[in-house]
């Protein structure tokens, strides 16, 4: 009987317990669900009373998105910005360029090299930090804002992929490596965005990438394009920019101070616009493939180049040519090529060796100057210098020619004019003399050279050096 009690005893608690329980799961559900009412309600009213939200507001919120086609180890990651109030409005270089020319100025640039600004609706936004190097590794447009010390934009992209870099008040200073570095794409483009101000420069000895000289500021093993409306400022303790294929420049104002060449090609330079102002150690223009004399011109159609070089102001192996541009150099040796056209330009030189320069570098095309427009003016300092001086021919057709030297012109081949206007120290003549006519005069009775320095002039002319 005692068993029985103590069993509905129990059973009367455990029902009682789960009656509990029951109730308190019922209250719980019923305050979620009363909260989450009132949420919703709360909602409702403020999708009543608020106003959409503005465009500023807007794109702000859909600014930040977080782009990882640049992230790799020890890099930082550049942001993707859009921007529905932005338009694009292409400023594009015309040139102006010879039709008679030994090179076709028509089929050097696209339209992509002589467009001056970049199209940002996709473009990739970075701000730089020093010791945070950028990794490029596909096409697109990136924009660099922001000073640093020690990082390197590389872009190591895809052999068909084209990047645009656009420097927007962008600085970097480097100790030892390249500021820009193109490590593989099919082409890069450097553009300053307009009004902006940049300054790129390497102060120390260059360190090598495995078997790569990286020795400029600017290094490229792909074709450069240098263009924009801005200003970019390049200080440099070897070369400025090196492109180890084509090298453009279609705009923009390009500052350059450099121990060793300013610009420098393997394959080619051409300058289609832009305000250049040079100051080096060595060359400022510099085309020239050491495996492959068959390459390496030099062409300008447009622009303004303010060159102080210590050794040429402008050589190509090949071609040098110019079409147009005003061009002003003070250097050892003006211009030099194996085949120097000059078809129009205003053209200043002074030199302290030789102005203008045609001599033997390539097998591909002939020893010549020719000058078939153009207004030249050519201004020699003392001793053995020559104003325009061709290891092989000379041939005037038109333009007009100002040559102030001792010795005017020197050649070993033919001379011809046949047509344009030359003043040889301020006279006019139709009369292109020979160096070593007048370099007769200056010798003792005997025929005999009077120092060292005229007998290696003799040497020197009867070589075609």
């Amino acid at each position: 009987m005692l068993k029985k009690i103590t069993a509905l005893i129990l059973i009367a608690m455990l029902a009682a317990a789960m009656t509990a329980c029951k109730n308190q799961t019922e209250s719980s559900v019923s305050d979620d669900t009363s909260s989450k009412a009132t949420v919703d309600e709360v909602t409702t009213t403020e999708e009543a009373t608020t106003e959409e939200p503005t465009t500023e507001a807007a794109t702000e919120q859909a600014t930040e998105e977080t782009n990882n086609e640049a992230d790799n180890s020890g890099s930082q990651n550049g942001t993707k910005k859009t921007d529905s109030d932005y338009t694009y409005n292409e400023v594009v270089t015309e040139i102006t360029y010879s039709t008679s020319g030994m090179i076709n100025g028509s089929e050097i640039f696209t339209s992509r090299d002589l467009t001056q600004n970049a199209d940002l609706t996709d473009a990739v936004y970075y701000t730089l930090t020093s010791g945070s190097n950028i990794n490029i590794t596909s096409a697109g447009v990136y924009v660099l804002t922001g000073e640093a010390s020690n990082v390197t934009v590389t872009v190591d992209a895809g052999d068909d992929d084209k990047v645009q870099l656009v420097l927007d008040g962008a600085g970097i200073t480097n100790s030892s490596a390249p500021a820009i570095y193109v490590k593989n794409a099919d082409k890069v483009f450097v553009t300053t965005a307009s009004d902006s101000v940049n300054n790129l420069s390497v102060t120390g000895s260059f360190s090598a990438d495995g078997t790569t000289n990286t020795d400029a500021v600017i290094f490229s093993k792909d074709d450069l394009v240098i263009n924009g409306l801005g200003t970019l400022n390049i200080k440099s303790s070897n070369n400025g920019v090196t492109s180890k294929d084509d090298l453009k420049i279609t705009g923009g104002v390009l500052n350059i101070t450099s121990t060793a060449d300013a610009l420098e090609a393997n394959d080619s330079i051409a300058i289609a616009d832009g305000n250049i102002s040079i100051s080096t150690s060595k060359d400022g223009l510099h085309a020239e493939n050491d495996e492959d004399n068959a390459v390496g011109y030099v062409y300008i159609c447009g622009g303004s180049l303010e060159i102080n070089a210590s050794s040429d102001g402008i050589q190509a192996t090949t071609i040098a040519q110019i079409d147009g541009g005003n061009i002003s150099v003070s250097a050892s040796e003006g211009i030099e090529g194996t085949f120097v056209q000059i078809n129009g330009g205003t053209i200043n030189i002074s030199a302290s060796d030789d102005g203008i320069n045609a001599s033997s570098k390539s097998t591909s095309v002939n020893v010549a100057v020719e000058i078939n427009g153009g207004d030249i003016t050519v201004n020699m300092g003392q001793g053995d210098t020559d104003g325009i001086d061709s290891n092989g021919n000379i041939i005037i057709n038109g333009g007009t020619i100002r040559v102030n030297a001792q010795s005017p012109f020197d050649y070993d081949g033919t001379a011809q004019k046949n047509g344009g206007t030359i003043y040889v120290n301020g006279t006019q003549t139709d009369t292109i003399t020979n160096q070593m006519m007048g370099g007769m005069g200056g010798m003792q009775q005997g025929g005999m050279p009077q120092n060292n320095m005229q007998q290696n002039n003799m040497q020197g002319g009867m070589n075609g050096k």
